[in-house]
């Protein structure tokens, strides 16, 4: 076992060969970083490009500066080379965070505020470097013999302060690197090593200051060397995939060239769960429907935390300078544009349903009104204008009726929570319903728009009178799923009519209007619910609107006896 004393005077057995040492190794960081600028100008991204290669110009500058620095035949060379150096390897913060800005997608470093306070701090901090022969407080030198003949710096505590400084700025750069890495699901573990060999040096420049082992030295040009020759030339084309999957809020997708994925960040995994350990496999084979909206002009249909959302895809070929490397696969959200093109065509196809409406059930009324009015205008009878009220009625009725389908289509923005039993007595009160008996058979409560929801027991309530007859039995009551149902006991509908029904203009009666239950279906529509027709029991209609969530119960599940009640009505017919 050696001690730490043997181990020390072992070190200074060497010292001979450490001066060869020390300018072979600053030399080679100097030559990596300088013979790497010709593969670092093929990165596409210009920013990062700009980033990478004035990091590796400052830096192969500062590790030639050292190599001057002990190779200078003079101390006053040497102290000038050193100076040099300390000018040069601070200007290499300014790149550093300007490349990891720029890799990692942020804009930092296209801040105007950022960039003079940067040069503003820079510039007062050289000046105490340059000056310092003058006041000797950044640092002091003198000429030594051991262990190779050179100039001694000892540094103050100016230095260590724009070190700290310095060193504090590299590691918020290294943050943003990390950060990103984490973002993404390619391995990116030699990435993290090599961003970690940067930070080495650091240990070098402690071990210097506090011990004799080495020279009391900046060595971050060496960690900028090893971080360029890794990733410039080992791993320039994971360097770039990274980037390309890192910088997207979006979720994104990388392919090479025969579309085996190759990335994807963390967006995309939530929206396609498959793509987990995908890595190496075909897109068509992992998520096929992405591979099919590639060709389509169709946004893509996706399910996210339960909601329905719409992404439009598009491809980006990307390269490392003349060579192709593949595929990126964008997935921009556009649910709000989708779902705002979606409502204008529901909008533009009812606006064309109501102009075919207006057009064909008014224009009946409206000719035998203007026939029995020339008419009477040609006999004197008074006996045709009857017929004309008649007419008129019957218009005022579709006009009515239309309004309300139109006002029914528009989105519900505020709901409440009511009582159905509540609802449907209040419906019973404002509709005629002859003789017919209500029965309501139980309680719940539901989010709705109170005054749409009454508007839609009203026709239900109407349609039922009109097909029932004047002393049909309506019951209303809670689904057990959620929802609600009303039941009739009259003839029912035919299962041939059960589509049909619901469709504007459909009746079978010349006194209905043919909109009722189309006002309920958009009102059904309108809150998100799903309406069904079905027949009962007894045989009569029976429909089911169910609300997508369990109701709340608030009363047993008994017949409400006193809201059975008979009353005269005059209804419409559907």
């Amino acid at each position: 076992m050696i001690d730490t004393l043997s181990l020390f005077q072992a070190i200074l057995l060497a010292h001979g060969r450490l001066f060869e040492i020390y300018l072979f190794v600053f030399g080679a960081a100097a030559v990596a970083c300088f013979g790497s600028i010709g593969r670092a100008l093929r990165i596409s991204n210009d920013d990062t490009r700009n980033g990478l290669v004035a990091l590796l110009v400052t830096s192969g500058l500062w590790a030639a500066f050292h190599v001057g620095y002990l190779a200078a035949p003079t101390p006053r060379l040497q102290y000038g080379f050193y100076t040099a150096g300390l000018v040069v390897g601070l200007s290499t913060v300014g790149p550093w965070l300007y490349f990891c800005s720029a890799y990692t997608g942020r804009t930092l470093h296209r801040n105007p505020t950022y960039q003079r306070l940067a040069v503003g701090v820079y510039l007062a901090i050289v000046a105490v470097k340059v000056t310092n022969p003058f006041h000797g407080l950044y640092f002091s030198a003198q000429v030594v013999e051991t262990p190779f003949p050179h100039l001694l710096i000892e540094h103050g505590a100016l230095h260590w302060t724009a070190m700290g400084l310095a060193y504090a700025l590299a590691v918020i750069g290294i943050f943003m690197l990390f950060e990103l890495f984490a973002q993404v699901d390619y391995d990116t573990r030699p990435f993290a090593i090599l961003v970690g060999l940067t930070a080495l040096p650091v240990v070098f420049d402690i071990v210097g200051f506090v011990t004799p082992l080495l020279l009391d030295v900046s060595y971050s040009a060496i960690g900028v060397a090893v971080f360029a020759v890794g990733v410039l030339f080992s791993y320039i084309e994971q360097f770039e995939t990274i980037q390309l999957a890192g910088q997207y809020d979006d979720p994104v997708i990388v392919v090479d060239d025969e579309d085996e994925i190759r990335d994807y960040n963390r967006a995309a995994v939530a929206l396609f769960p498959q793509l987990e350990e995908a890595i190496d496999a075909e897109l068509p084979s992992v998520v096929p429907r992405v591979a099919v909206s590639l060709t389509s002009d169709e946004p893509l249909e996706c399910t996210l935390d339960g909601e329905t959302r719409y992404y439009s895809v598009s491809t980006n070929q990307f390269s490392t300078g003349k060579a192709q490397l593949g595929r990126l696969i964008l997935l921009k959200d556009v649910t709000e544009q989708e779902r705002y093109r979606r409502e204008l065509e529901t909008q533009n196809a009812r606006l064309e349903q109501f102009t075919g409406m207006v057009s064909h059930d008014l224009r009946n009324p409206l000719n035998i009104a203007q026939g029995n009015i020339d008419l009477a205008r040609e006999t004197g009878d008074d006996e045709p204008l009857e017929t004309v009220k008649t007419a008129l009625d019957r218009m005022e009725e579709l006009i009515e009726d239309l309004l309300a389908l139109a006002r029914q289509g528009k989105p519900i923005d505020d709901t409440e929570r009511v009582s159905l039993a509540a609802v449907v007595r209040s419906c019973w009160e404002m509709v005629d319903v002859a003789d017919a008996e209500l029965v309501v058979d139980g309680d719940t409560e539901l989010d709705a728009d109170r005054e749409r929801l009454q508007q839609l027991f009203e026709n239900l309530v109407r349609n039922a009178v009109e097909h029932g007859g004047e002393d049909v039995t309506i019951s209303v009551g809670p689904l057990d799923d959620g929802g609600f149902y009303v039941e009739d006991d009259g003839p029912g509908i035919p299962e041939a009519k059960h589509d049909e029904i619901f469709e504007s203009g459909y009746t079978t009666s010349r006194q209905g209007t043919g909109f009722g239950l189309s006002i309920v279906t958009e009102i059904v529509d309108a809150h998100g619910w799903s309406i069904s027709v079905t027949n009962g029991e007894t045989g009569g209609a029976r429909f089911e609107i169910e609300t997508g969530s369990r109701s709340r119960d608030v009363t047993e599940n008994e017949p409400d006896e006193e809201t059975a009640t008979e009353v005269g009505a005059d209804v419409d017919r559907v």
